[in-house]
């Protein structure tokens, strides 16, 4: 989904707080969608806007509405997206 190695999961879930995958007996991770958001706003900061780990995490710390506002320019890219798609059919 991200394009990243699944040793880059394992370490940005031991890095940041916010994602949480439940494991079952055999260890395997299963990531609710929750945790799916939170790794692309993580995956956001870190290789789109080119954060360090440590600017990521303050960035996360100071802004309480981070959450909300990646959300809300998900949504207007997907909306922009669809737009798009309406002015090439016409």
């Amino acid at each position: 989904m991200f394009g990243v190695n699944q040793s880059l999961l394992r370490f940005w879930e031991n890095e940041f707080d916010i994602i949480q995958p439940r494991k079952n007996r055999k260890g395997d991770r299963h990531f609710r969608p929750v945790d799916i958001k939170n790794l692309e706003l993580i995956y956001d900061l870190l290789r789109r806007r080119k954060l360090t780990i440590e600017g990521a995490k303050d960035f996360l710390k100071k802004s309480s509405r981070a959450k909300e506002h990646f959300e809300m320019i998900q949504s207007l890219q997907s909306l922009k997206g669809f737009l798009l798609e309406i002015k090439a059919a016409l």
